[in-house]
Formats: structure tokens, C-alpha cells, sequence
């Protein structure tokens, strides 16, 4: 068997309100459900506080179940809690707080006080554990806490789910504590602390993201993965840091994780490739000064040259236009010799082309526009790196935020 991944996440209530029982026995019409396959409803494992396990016998049916989720969830809740129940509406008689008064149902539909639910998992519907195998790891799972927690945690009802996407447990617990009147009630963060959880983070002040509960959870979480490699299989670990169950926000930021995490490795390689900048400018040096030297030398040859023959030839007319009573043939002498002059000078551009290429040639001065070149090459290989580094992560880091932000909003 691949490696497979170990799921646990919690819950009170959704968008239709409190979680029922009922949902997870199979109290209400399969039919009218699309995600459950009726066919396979039979193959479907239940437990209970008071009844045991009941599974559905040949003809579908489940003898050992005498009463479903619910009415064992109630009839937990008035033997734990009515006392205290009835103690308070007692004291809200007194106080004539009547609005106060509530009865043990109205405990076991509030939010605040209801059983919460856990969903464990061992894969996807694209490959998961052996479900027998799964049963037995849950089993021993729901044992060890009952051992070690049961003084404030009570395990109500499980139900193996082998009639949708993937086989999963839904497992519905109530953490109690004394109620400040020598009698038990729901109360999770009194429970948890009794139980000895700290806080995750000892130098924050308790909140909604720094409670003892999430320290049961980790604690939790932690003990499911022991057990299931005890039986042999093997856990994909989550590569989300700081989380203790992946629910569909938490698939999302691992996604991402992953994503920046190959996109951060991906710049880093080639971050150590540009690293080498003394060989890589070098070499974008040599090949930039040596077109550098032939674009110089054209234009110190092309505007010298210009430069010397427009002052002769300005002589020469200036020579023609003066008053000072030249001769025609000394008039024709100077413009042969000035004409000469400047063919010489255009014929003399190749050596003048010779010795600009040596001055730059020269060792210093080549060696001081090589290190020129190179600095500013390395300043701008590394500005557009650090450049597109940051776009490249920019983006998926802002979906990472927003999908974060969400996660948080929910939790």
C-alpha cells in the first residue's frame, strides 16, 4: 500500500446549523440523499456508549440497535448533565430569570454545548487503507482517549461510512467539567484544562487561535498517526506547518505551499547559477568591450578625420579668397598641396583605426573597461533577478494570503 493520508477535523455546526446524529446512523430516508449510495449502506459499522457495535445483518437489518444516535445522545446527556440543568433553572427561578430556563434538549442543540464531531480518514477516494484495517485503528484510537481523557471526554457514537466517496469515521464526543456547583456540564476549555492541555503558545493570551483545545487536537491528531503505523500503514505527512487537520482551505494552502515552495527552489538554482557573476559578466564583458572598441575606433577614425580635412579644405578657401596678391600659380600650388593633404589624411584613417585599437588594447585600460562593464552587467543581472523573484512569488503568495485569511475567518 502507497502512503496514504491521515485526516482529523472538528466541528459543531455548518450552514443548516448544529450536526445531527442522525445523519451518521442513517436515521432519515438514504434515498433522498445523493452523496450515499443505498446499496452499500449494509456495509456500514455503528458504536454507541450504550449499545456496542451493530452492524446490519443479511436482510440489512440491525438487530443489536434498540436506539438510534440521537436518543442515545439525549439519554447521555440527561444522566450527565440534568442534575446540573435542573440546579440552574433552580437558581433562574430564584433570580426570576424564567427566560433563562432551559431544558436538557435545548443543552444538546446549543452550539456552545452540543457534542462536537470528528471526521477521521485514512486516504482519498482516489486510494485509502483497507477498511477493516481502518476500523481497528479507529477502535483502538477511541480507546486510548477514553483511557487517558475519559475523566472529562466521553465518546457518545462512531459510524463507519462505507456507502459514500471514501470510507471515513464520523465520531461525536462531549468534553464536561464540574460546573462550579459539585455537578458535571459541557464545558470544553475548563475540560481541556483539567486535563492538563496548555496553551500552544504560552506567551500569547488565550484566544480563538491560541486555546487548550487546540493542544487536545495536536495531541489527538498525534496519537491517530502512532496507532494507524502501528498497524502498518504508512501516513503521508502533511507538509502544512502549524495545522492540525486539512479541511478543504487547508488542501488549498498546502497546494500553494507547495507551489512557492518549488518556485522559491526554482530562482534559488538559478540565483546560485547567476552566483557565479565573476565568470558569466566576464564573459558578457569580453564580448561587450571588444564590439565596444570596433564602434569607438569607427567613430574616433570617422569624426577625426572629418574634422582634419573640413579645417584644410576651410584653409584652402580661405587661401583662394585672400587679398594678398597671390599668384594663379601659387594659388594652384596651394590648392594641389591642400587637396594632397587631405587625401592623405583620408587615406591615413586605417592607421589612425590601428592606433586607437592599440590604446584601447592596452592592458590597464582594457582591464579598467572590462571591470566597468562587468559591474554594471552583475547590477542589472541581479536587480532583474531579485525583480522576478518577487513577481514570481508575488502572485501566488497573494492567493496564499487570501485563501490563508479565509481559513482563519472560519476557524
Amino acid at each position: 500500500m502507497n502512503k496514504v493520508r491521515a485526516t482529523r477535523h472538528n466541528g459543531r455546526k455548518g450552514k443548516a446549523g448544529i450536526f445531527r446524529a442522525g445523519h451518521n446512523d442513517r436515521s432519515f430516508d438514504v434515498g433522498n440523499a445523493d452523496h450515499v449510495d443505498g446499496r452499500r449502506c449494509s456495509m456500514n459499522v455503528y458504536w454507541d456508549c450504550y449499545q456496542g457495535f451493530n452492524v446490519a445483518d443479511s436482510d440489512g437489518n440491525r438487530p443489536e440497535r434498540k436506539f438510534n444516535f440521537d436518543e442515545v445522545e439525549h439519554a447521555f446527556y440527561v444522566q450527565a448533565f440534568g442534575d446540573s440543568v435542573d440546579a440552574q433553572n433552580e437558581r433562574h427561578e430564584k433570580s426570576r430569570h424564567r427566560e433563562r430556563i432551559r431544558k436538557v434538549g435545548d443543552v444538546l442543540s446549543d452550539p456552545k454545548t452540543c457534542p462536537e464531531e470528528s471526521i477521521y480518514q485514512l486516504g482519498t477516494k482516489d486510494g485509502h487503507e483497507d477498511p477493516a484495517l481502518f476500523v481497528q485503528v479507529v477502535e483502538e484510537l477511541f480507546g486510548e482517549m477514553t483511557r487517558r481523557y475519559g475523566s472529562n471526554l466521553k465518546i457518545l457514537d462512531w459510524a463507519l461510512h462505507m456507502d459514500e466517496a471514501t470510507p471515513h469515521v464520523h465520531e461525536r464526543h462531549v468534553f464536561f467539567a464540574d460546573d462550579g456547583h459539585g455537578m458535571l456540564f459541557p464545558k470544553q476549555a475548563k475540560a481541556c484544562e483539567e486535563l492538563g492541555f496548555g496553551l500552544p503558545d504560552p506567551e500569547k493570551k488565550e484566544g480563538v487561535k491560541n486555546n487548550r483545545k487546540m493542544s487536545f487536537d495536536a495531541e489527538v491528531r498525534k496519537l491517530f498517526i502512532e496507532i494507524a503505523e502501528k498497524h502498518g500503514v504508512t501516513i503521508e505527512k502533511i507538509p502544512l506547518e502549524g495545522k492540525t487537520h486539512l479541511e478543504k482551505n487547508d488542501f488549498i494552502l498546502a497546494k500553494q505551499d507547495e507551489e512557492i515552495r518549488e518556485k522559491r527552489q526554482r530562482l534559488d538554482e538559478l540565483t546560485l547559477k547567476v552566483a557565479d557573476l565573476d565568470g558569466f559578466t566576464r564573459e558578457v564583458a569580453e564580448a561587450a568591450y571588444e564590439k565596444a572598441v570596433e564602434t569607438v575606433t569607427d567613430a574616433v577614425k570617422d569624426e577625426t578625420v572629418r574634422q582634419n580635412v573640413s579645417l584644410i579644405e576651410r584653409y584652402g578657401k580661405e587661401l583662394k579668397n585672400s587679398r594678398h596678391g597671390h599668384t594663379q600659380e601659387q594659388l594652384a600650388f596651394a590648392d594641389r598641396l591642400i587637396g594632397g593633404i587631405a587625401n592623405l589624411l583620408r587615406n591615413r584613417a586605417a592607421s589612425l583605426s590601428s592606433a586607437i585599437k592599440r590604446i584601447l588594447g592596452n592592458p590597464e585600460v582594457r582591464k579598467a573597461g572590462l571591470d566597468e562593464i562587468a559591474k554594471t552587467t552583475r547590477e542589472s543581472v541581479l536587480e532583474r533577478l531579485a525583480r522576478a523573484k518577487k513577481e514570481a512569488v508575488g502572485t501566488t503568495g497573494n492567493n496564499h494570503e487570501r485563501a490563508r485569511r479565509r481559513n482563519e475567518e472560519r476557524s
